[in-house]
């Protein structure tokens, strides 16, 4: 290709643009996913497409009562989701 560089030197200057062009294509990638996956500050406070929770009033079928032991399997469950 390069008559005064070895073959050597060829293979490791193709080696370094293979490298480059991932490395830009790579950072590319990365600040798209991050411009779109992380909305500003206060973007999130209000939304307005999700309607206000009803009370446990607002109809016979959407409430259920629960035994004591549904309770205490419910208050266990609980307990062992990690709240990280």
């Amino acid at each position: 290709m390069f008559p005064s560089i070895s073959l050597a030197q060829e293979i490791g200057l193709a080696v370094l643009l293979v490298a480059a062009i991932v490395w830009v294509v790579g950072l590319g990638h990365m600040l798209r996913d991050s411009r779109f996956h992380h909305p500003e500050p206060g973007a999130h406070e209000s939304l307005p497409m999700i309607p206000a929770q009803r009370s446990s009033a607002a109809h016979p079928m959407e409430s259920v009562e629960l035994t004591e032991a549904e309770k205490q399997a419910f208050a266990g469950l609980i307990r062992t989701i990690p709240l990280h």
